[in-house]
């Protein structure tokens, strides 16, 4: 089978065949809740595959993605709580998501990511996690619409997030520089289904769902609320597991000075 990023220039393939090969070089899915890894990721598929044969390049992409998230953003500062607007801001964020999978399917269709083009996709991805609830904060206090006090969730789920995501980024890093390159390897088989399932109420996805429910607002605050401590209580439990990771992948370099 040719190898992604080794196709010859001169050979056009269908869209059937590219989808072929970039499927076959699929990441594992380590972890991931069941939202990014049975919906999410085909769906990048498919639109990383209808990119490269339309010659985009996998910043483009990031481009797109990030056209899609903030306008949900800007739609959920500005607009009163009402069943359009959730559902405006519910397909928003996910066709966002969908192509912020793409981008790095993309990238490995093309033989292989930029530096500068994993940097441009982090500082998407951040300032979409620190602004998204803020952005809830924002439409909420505009619109009267629940007790003060209670917008001192999606503040919190601010902070959580942004916790969440920095420290995944660090974990990457960290694995890297102490020398995991081979448990990160085994880190990309399949993990069993039940934890996906049992991890989903901490997805992005899921969390994009929900505000099909925002003009219902008693159901949306309490199920945001339900998801906000299930995350919270991820983040509690995944820090004490990574600490222990991290002090494993410190002792060789004490021990050598």
């Amino acid at each position: 089978m040719v190898q992604v990023g080794d196709r010859p220039a001169q050979v056009r393939e269908t869209f059937r065949q590219t989808h072929a090969r970039l499927s076959g070089a699929q990441k594992g899915a380590r972890g991931a809740p069941a939202y990014s890894r049975f919906v999410n990721r085909p769906a990048g598929r498919l639109l990383a595959t209808a990119a490269y044969g339309m010659g985009l390049t996998p910043n483009g992409v990031t481009a797109i993605s990030a056209v899609w998230t903030f306008s949900a953003i800007a739609v959920l500062a500005l607009a009163r709580p009402s069943w359009g607007a959730g559902i405006a801001v519910a397909v928003l964020l996910l066709v966002g998501y969908a192509f912020d999978s793409a981008d790095g399917q993309l990238a490995r269709l093309r033989g292989g990511g930029s530096l500068v083009g994993e940097w441009l996709d982090h500082m998407v991805d951040s300032v979409k996690t620190a602004s998204l609830h803020l952005a809830l904060v924002i439409g909420l206090y505009r619109a009267q619409v629940v007790p003060e006090a209670w917008l001192l969730v999606p503040l919190g789920y601010s902070a959580v997030s942004t916790v969440h995501f920095f420290a995944m980024i660090l974990n990457d890093q960290l694995r890297h520089r102490g020398g995991a390159a081979m448990r990160s390897a085994a880190g990309g088989t399949r993990a069993p289904v039940f934890r996906s399932l049992l991890v989903a109420p901490t997805d992005y996805g899921v969390l994009c769902l929900v505000f099909v429910l925002y003009g219902a607002t008693d159901v949306f605050v309490a199920v945001y609320s339900l998801l906000f401590a299930a995350t919270a209580a991820f983040l509690a439990a995944a820090c004490v597991s990574w600490f222990r990771e991290m002090s494993a992948l410190g002792r060789p370099d004490t021990s050598t000075g």
